[in-house]
């Protein structure tokens, strides 16, 4: 059996806290280094309070606002997928490409995921 790693916490508290104070450094090195997360933060700013409020019950609400959250999430793990590959090579190379592509297309996706989300969802209001 594989030792566990020296870095892995045993729980507790305090590994709660350890987990929140990571968090929080991944998002505040995503706003400093990740354009494409400041530019979706940006625009799911404004659309989340929007989400909430045009939403008609909480299954609405909730779509709205989770589809939107999505999109986020998708860009953090893109964006972690992106820097593990450079850590390993800044090379040129097909499976670093790939790599990269399958998480740009991760992210396109949740962005047509909420776009359709919203558009249905939506859709009653706009037709009247």
């Amino acid at each position: 059996m594989t030792a566990p790693s020296p870095h892995k916490s045993r729980g507790g508290f305090k590994r709660i806290l350890n987990a929140t104070r990571y968090s929080r450094d991944g998002l505040l090195a995503a706003w400093r280094h990740e354009a494409a997360f400041r530019q979706e933060l940006l625009l799911v700013a404004p659309l989340l309070p929007l989400g909430l409020y045009l939403g008609s019950n909480g299954i609405e609400r909730a779509l709205l606002v989770c589809s939107l959250l999505l999109i986020l999430i998708v860009e953090l793990l893109n964006s972690a997928v992106e820097a593990v590959v450079d850590r390993v090579s800044t090379e040129r190379h097909d499976l670093a490409k790939r790599a990269k592509d399958l998480g740009s297309a991760a992210v396109m996706l949740s962005l047509m995921n909420a776009a359709v989300v919203w558009g249905l969802t939506l859709w009653p209001l706009i037709k009247g």
